[in-house]
This record gives C-alpha cells, structure tokens and sequence, in this order.
C-alpha cells in the first residue's frame, strides 16, 4: 500500500458505483462489507454515479436487489449535481429539459420551471429514447440564447445488447449544430466532487475518492484535491494505467481491499468506540 494514502486520516469516503460496487445487476466482491463498515463506524460518504436517468430512490432499489443496503440519502448523481449547480447560479429559472426521471425530478425539485420556450438553459442529460424532435428543439433555443448544460460527457452507455449513445454523444450533435460547447457538470469536472464534498460537510485533504477510471474518477478526485484509490474491478486494466500523466494514489484488485482501511484510517474513532 502506498504511504501516500496514509498521509492524513480519512475522514470520508467518495466511491464511484459502476465496475466498484456493482457489475450489471450483482455485487462485486467486498462492496455490501464496505458500504457495512462506513456506516458501522459513521463515516460519512456518497456513492456517485454520473448516470442521470434514475432517481437516487431507484438506484438504492438496484443496489438493495444486488445485496448492498444503501439509503438513497447516500446517492449523489450526475443530475442532482446539475440541478444544485444551476440552482446556485439562476434559481428559479426556466429550463428545457432533455431526460429522464432522474434529471426532470431532480429541477423540479431545485425549484426549476421546465418549459420549451423563453429558458434560461438547455439541459441535457442521459436517455433511452432521444427524439429527433427534442434534439431539434434544443438546437433552437440554444440558437435563440438559452446557455447549453450537460449533465456528463459520457458518449457511450452499458446495456445487455453492447454500447448506447449517450449524453457527450448526442451533445456532439447540438454542438455540430450550433456552434456551442456545453457545461460539463458530471464527473471528471471536480464541480461533481465538490459538490458531493458540500453536501455530506467533508474537505478534500481528509477525503478519498474511489473509482474503476483513469480518465474520470482518479481525474476528478485529483483536480478536486483528493486521494485516490483506483480498483481494477471495471474499466481499467493494470496495464491501461501507463497511458495517463497522472496516477492515482494507490491501485487495488477490488473494493474488498478497502474495507480494512475504514477502521484502520480512523483510529480516532476506534477509541471514542472503546474498540480494540
């Protein structure tokens, strides 16, 4: 294990959710153990996902059917992150909204207005069903002035049949379109860590950020000041790592690997516990 990772206490925990805690529909190992030891030692802590068509409730009903027990307080997602950043930047405002439950709930919520004429923003997010039609609508209004949002760059999404086009593909073809690029706000942007760091009260210098990806986990939990743990359980293979000019602070097999170093990380909880 690299020193580098025992530098400082960790007081809290980031963890990505695809290829660390869960492959498809199962639990990979060690992940219901880890989320166990978080909680059992009130560690506070936000898997991430920059998946925004589930709501955090959905989420937490996949993950509960996997064996892994997480409330959906604990779920932080591409569109909750979105919605937060927008609604600190022109709350109230008018939107046109492409997507699915997770992002329209999670503007409504914010206190967003959707609408398909005089918005602030376009906003868009991850689908399984993009129409010709909203994507025209989208170019419009961007024409028109609306500022173009993002919820991740992703270009590609899983499913059982092979790859989907997803959000940074579809954002290529407004951006064709019209000329503009949009606001990223999903991971690797360090906004998503930021934010996630804001609602659980944690700072960067005692925080630690797990994922399975190079180009967005480690990078964002870097550009946001954190350390990071890269599991070879999705993306990223061993070999794959010599490519980018960064590292992460340490590399494990899988998530099973960290669940020992909750308790040993904190020893000031151990003792507050009456632990040996």
């Amino acid at each position: 294990m690299p020193t580098k990772l025992e530098d400082a206490p960790i007081h809290s925990w980031l963890t990505d959710m695809d290829g660390v805690l869960v492959h498809e529909q199962s639990a990979l190992p060690g992940a219901p153990e880890f989320i166990s030891e978080l909680q059992r030692w009130g560690r506070p802590f936000l898997v991430l996902t920059n998946n925004s068509i589930f709501t955090p409730r959905d989420l937490s009903a996949r993950l509960s059917r996997a064996g892994i027990e997480l409330p959906e307080e604990s779920i932080w997602t591409s569109a909750l992150a979105t919605a937060r950043f927008l609604a600190e930047q022109t709350p109230g405002a008018a939107a046109y909204v492409i997507g699915e439950a997770g992002l329209t709930s999670a503007m409504h919520d914010e206190g967003f207005i959707l609408s398909d004429t005089d918005v602030e923003f376009v906003v868009l997010g991850e689908t399984r069903t993009y129409s010709f039609e909203a994507i025209t609508r989208a170019i419009r209004l961007i024409g028109q002035g609306a500022k173009f949002i993002a919820t991740n760059p992703d270009v590609t999404g899983p499913s059982a049949e092979g790859p989907l086009p997803a959000t940074g593909a579809v954002a290529a073809m407004i951006t064709a379109a019209t000329g503009i690029q949009p606001y990223y706000i999903g991971k690797p942007n360090p906004l998503m860590m930021r934010t996630a760091l804001n609602r659980i009260g944690a700072h960067s210098e005692t925080s630690v950020m797990i994922g399975d990806r190079m180009d967005t986990d480690v990078k964002s939990g870097l550009e946001a000041g954190m350390r990071s743990i890269l599991v070879l359980t999705g993306s990223t293979h061993r070999v794959d790592i010599e490519k980018f000019p960064y590292r992460p602070t340490a590399v494990l097999e899988g998530v099973a690997e960290v669940v020992p170093l909750v308790e040993r990380m904190t020893p000031e909880i151990s003792e507050e516990l009456g632990e040996d």
